[in-house]
C-alpha cells in the first residue's frame, strides 16, 4: 500500500512538474514587431537648451488655494511663442483660466476623431534647506555633463518642450495631419489641476469633442527596475488610482496631565491608526497590474517566468513578494498612508480632541465608499469619528490594451526605442487626465523618460535632471506619434 501511495504521489508530482514546465515553455512574447524609425533632423542639443530656458521660468505651484504666479506663467507663454514661431502661426491658441493653454492643429479630415496630447506648465517648489544639495541651482537651467538640470527637467517641462519641438519640426517639413491634433497644457497640475486642466476639459466637453485617444505624462521607461527583466521596460499607464483622504477624530476629557484617564484621546487615535496599518485593504493581482506582468513575463528569467506562467499555483507566493515592496504593493491594493496628525497645545495639558488624516489610493474596481466601510470595520470604535475630505477622485476607467490606439502607441514606442519591452501599467499617483474622463475611451499616461530607480528620486526631489540624448528621443517619439496617429 505504501508503494502504491508513493507511486501515485510520484506520478502526481511528475505530472504537475510537466504541466508547470509546459506552460512556461509555451509562454510567447507579446511584443509587437516594429522596424526602427528613420532618423530625422532633430538637434537634441538645441532642444535641451530650449528646455533649459523653460526651466529658468519659475512657474511654481505653491499649494492648494495659493494664487498662481501670473508674471511667471505669462513669461512662459511669451517664451513658447518666441521659441516656436511656426506653431504659433499655424495652430490656434486659447488661454484658459488665465494661465493654461489650449492649441488646435486642424486636420484635413473632419470625420476622424482628433488626438489630444497633454502636459503641464507648473512645477513643485524646492524643499526648504535643500538648495545647497543641488549640483546646479534648481532654476538656473544648466546644461552640463550631458544633462539638463533643474526643477521641471523631468516633471513636466520635458514633455511640454518636446511636444512643441515635434510640432515645430513637422511644420517645417510641411506635414499636415489628416486627424486634428489638440495640445492642452494646464497650469496647476501639481496641486490637482482644478483650475487649469479641469477648465480645459470642461471647455472641450462643451464643444462636444471626443478624442481617438489622449496621452499625458505618467509612467516611464524603467531601467533595471523590473525583477527578472534585463531590457528597459516602457510602461504605458492605462489607468490611474483613485484618491480619498479620511479624517479620524478622537475625543476625550481634557485636563491636567498629572491625572490622566486610562485612555487618552491621543492613545485612542494612535490605536486607530495602528489598526489601519495592521489591516490594509486586501491585495489581488488583477487589472492593469496583472496585464503588466502578463506582458513582461515572457521576457523574464526562467524562475520568474515559470511563476507568472503558472499563477494558478504561485499566486499566494507572488502576492507576498509584491507586498514587500512599496512600488509593487501599490499596484495590487488600495494603499493606506497616515499623513497628518494634530492635537495638543502644551506638554502638561491633555487634549480633548486629536485629529489624523489618512490618505488612500484606490485600486481600479474599488470605490471611496468601500474604503470608508473598510476603515469603520477595521477600527470598530464608535469613539473615533470618520469623515471624508475633499477632493475625492474615484479610480479612472481602465483603457483597453487590445484597442487600435494602444497598438499604435506600442508600435511607436518600439519604433523609437527598439531596445525596450512595452507593457501596460497602473499610475499610482495622479495626472491631469483625471479631468478628461469621458472625452475618450482610450486614455494613456506615458512619457519616454529613461529612468533608473535613482533617477526617479529627482522627480519632486533634489537634482532633477534629464539626459540630453533622452530629450532628443522624446522629441522623436512625439514626432513619430503625430505622424502615425495624425496621418497625412
Amino acid at each position: 500500500m505504501r508503494r502504491l501511495i508513493a507511486g501515485f504521489a510520484l506520478a502526481f508530482l511528475l505530472g504537475l512538474g510537466g504541466l508547470v514546465l509546459g506552460r512556461t515553455w509555451l509562454l510567447e512574447s507579446r511584443q509587437i514587431a516594429a522596424e526602427p524609425a528613420s532618423a530625422i533632423a532633430i538637434d537634441a542639443e538645441i532642444a535641451a537648451r530650449h528646455l533649459a530656458g523653460a526651466i529658468r521660468i519659475r512657474t511654481i505651484s505653491h499649494g492648494t488655494g495659493a494664487k498662481a504666479e501670473a508674471k511667471a506663467f505669462r513669461k512662459l507663454h511669451a517664451y513658447l511663442a518666441k521659441t516656436y514661431p511656426r506653431v504659433h502661426a499655424a495652430l490656434t491658441r486659447e488661454t484658459v483660466a488665465d494661465f493654461s493653454l489650449l492649441y488646435h492643429w486642424k486636420g484635413t479630415d473632419p470625420d476622424l476623431k482628433p488626438l489630444l496630447l497633454l502636459a503641464h506648465l507648473d512645477v513643485v517648489p524646492i524643499e526648504p534647506g535643500t538648495i545647497a544639495a543641488w549640483t546646479h541651482p534648481p532654476f538656473d537651467g544648466v546644461v552640463a555633463e550631458g544633462f539638463v538640470w533643474g526643477r521641471g527637467a523631468m516633471d513636466d517641462k520635458a514633455s511640454l518642450i518636446a511636444i512643441f519641438e515635434a510640432v515645430e519640426y513637422l511644420l517645417q517639413e510641411d506635414f499636415q495631419p489628416a486627424r486634428s491634433i489638440y495640445l492642452a497644457f494646464g497650469h496647476d497640475e501639481e496641486i490637482g489641476g482644478f483650475q487649469g486642466g479641469a477648465a480645459i476639459a470642461e471647455l472641450l466637453k462643451s464643444r462636444g469633442i471626443v478624442f481617438e485617444f489622449t496621452l499625458d505624462e505618467g509612467l516611464v521607461i524603467a531601467i533595471d527596475q523590473m525583477p527578472g527583466v534585463k531590457a528597459p521596460v516602457a510602461l504605458i499607464g492605462v489607468a490611474e488610482k483613485g484618491y480619498v483622504s479620511l479624517e479620524l477624530l478622537a475625543r476625550a476629557e481634557g485636563g491636567h496631565s498629572s491625572m490622566p484617564p486610562p485612555e487618552t484621546a491621543i492613545g485612542r487615535l494612535a490605536r486607530a491608526i495602528r489598526r489601519l496599518e495592521r489591516h490594509p485593504m486586501p491585495a489581488a493581482l488583477r487589472g492593469p497590474a496583472a496585464e503588466m506582468f502578463a506582458a513582461v513575463a515572457p521576457e523574464m528569467d526562467f524562475s520568474l517566468r515559470l511563476q507568472f506562467a503558472n499563477r494558478w499555483l504561485f499566486d499566494p507566493f507572488l502576492l507576498r513578494r509584491l507586498e514587500e515592496m512599496p512600488a509593487t504593493n501599490g499596484m495590487i491594493r488600495t494603499t493606506t498612508a497616515p499623513t497628518m496628525l494634530a492635537g495638543g497645545i502644551k506638554d502638561n495639558v491633555l487634549p480633548s480632541e486629536v485629529r489624523a488624516v489618512v490618505n488612500f489610493r484606490t485600486l481600479p474596481g474599488e470605490t471611496s465608499a468601500g474604503v470608508i466601510d473598510h476603515v469603520k470595520r477595521a477600527l470598530d470604535d464608535p469613539g473615533v469619528a470618520v469623515r471624508s475630505l475633499d477632493p475625492v477622485f474615484e479610480p479612472s476607467p481602465v483603457s483597453a490594451t487590445d484597442s487600435a490606439p494602444f497598438r499604435l502607441l506600442t508600435r511607436t514606442i518600439r519604433e523609437i526605442f527598439p531596445d525596450v519591452i512595452v507593457a501596460p501599467g497602473l499610475v499610482l499617483g495622479g495626472t491631469d487626465t483625471k479631468h478628461y474622463v469621458g472625452l475618450s475611451e482610450a486614455s494613456f499616461r506615458f512619457l519616454p523618460l529613461r529612468l533608473t530607480s535613482d533617477d526617479l528620486k529627482g522627480i519632486h526631489g533634489t537634482n532633477e535632471r534629464l539626459a540630453v540624448t533622452n530629450v532628443g528621443e522624446i522629441v522623436h517619439f512625439y514626432t513619430q506619434l503625430m505622424r502615425s496617429a495624425g496621418g497625412q
